[in-house]
């Protein structure tokens, strides 16, 4: 298999599109690793800059540390070589660097660490809880600016210094001052990733920013129009991507809003409906209503072509 070092992780995840493969779990909502490890290989077939497995719509939330770690090596065995495979990390400092020791020992390339969980806490925290988790692994380590993690541009900067194995930066806040400020001062130190919810909506004007990347939900379930948004974003053809955000993805997002966390919730739908069903999600998440669910099978049935 492919070993990445971090350099070459933080490249590669920059050049292509990224995504955040569901959890497969049945109706008993245990973990249906099959059927998870088939999903794997029918992603990995794309062209794709990485796999975050056991992630965000990958419901990192709701797996014990156990499941994280199987989820993540049914997913570095069953990638095809060549494809990234990124683990979670997350909760308090230890925890979070035993989630990191974790992804290298389940065969991960890198590792996404998530913020911590419930307690705010402020920069000079959040830097010491960064430096911990990257010294804990040999792997390259993205950070997630979100929620109770926000990173500012200073503590990007030191934290760019004091860790080597540092590639990433993922907003999740959409402060474009904050990214500005952060590409400007270091460049391509790191590889910078869309985070934002349904991110294909702040694809085009985070590109100007240098964010080249970002992790599509949207692939899960229609890879092929997920790509082909993407090339339009990297092709800058405004209309396209215009067309295609009117089209699909702004009605999809006002689906996604009606309730919180259906952001995970429409992906495994929009799976159900196209024929790759995953199965149900974790409490507390609900999954969409049965007319919701309609709403969604009609957009995507709409679409003028719906492979995946």
């Amino acid at each position: 298999m492919t070993s990445f070092t971090p350099a070459e992780l933080g490249a590669r995840i920059g050049s292509g599109l990224l995504s955040f493969p569901v959890t497969h779990f049945r109706e008993d909502l245990s973990f249906d690793e099959d059927a998870y490890r088939e999903n794997i290989v029918r992603l990995a077939k794309y062209d794709v800059g990485g796999l975050f497995a056991a992630g965000g719509t990958g419901e990192f939330f709701s797996l014990t540390p156990a499941e994280v770690e199987r989820v993540v090596g049914a997913a570095a065995a069953s990638a095809p070589d060549g494809t990234p495979i990124l683990a979670p990390a997350g909760y308090g400092t230890a925890t979070a660097a035993e989630f990191a020791a974790a992804a290298e020992r389940a065969g991960a390339d890198g590792v996404l660490l998530f913020p911590p969980y419930l307690t705010e806490a402020g920069q000079e925290g959040l830097a010491r809880h960064v430096e911990a988790v990257c010294r804990a692994t040999s792997l390259g380590v993205i950070i997630y600016s979100r929620a109770n993690a926000v990173y500012s541009a200073d503590t990007v900067a030191r934290l760019a210094d004091s860790c080597p194995n540092l590639i990433g930066y993922k907003d999740g806040v959409g402060d474009i001052d904050t990214v500005t400020r952060i590409v400007a001062r270091l460049g391509d130190r790191l590889t910078y990733i869309g985070g934002l919810p349904t991110a294909e909506t702040y694809a085009l004007p985070y590109l100007q920013l240098g964010v080249t990347t970002y992790s599509s939900a949207i692939f899960n379930f229609l890879p092929e129009f997920a790509l082909a948004f993407y090339d339009a974003v990297r092709g800058l053809r405004q209309p396209e991507v215009t067309r295609m955000l009117s089209d699909f993805v702004l009605p999809y997002t006002e689906i996604r809003n009606r309730s919180a966390g259906y952001a995970v919730s429409i992906v495994k739908a929009g799976m159900t409906a196209t024929g790759h069903t995953a199965g149900p999600v974790r409490p507390p998440l609900t999954d969409l209503t049965p007319q919701e669910f309609e709403e969604l099978s009609a957009l995507i049935a709409a679409l003028p072509a719906t492979r995946a």
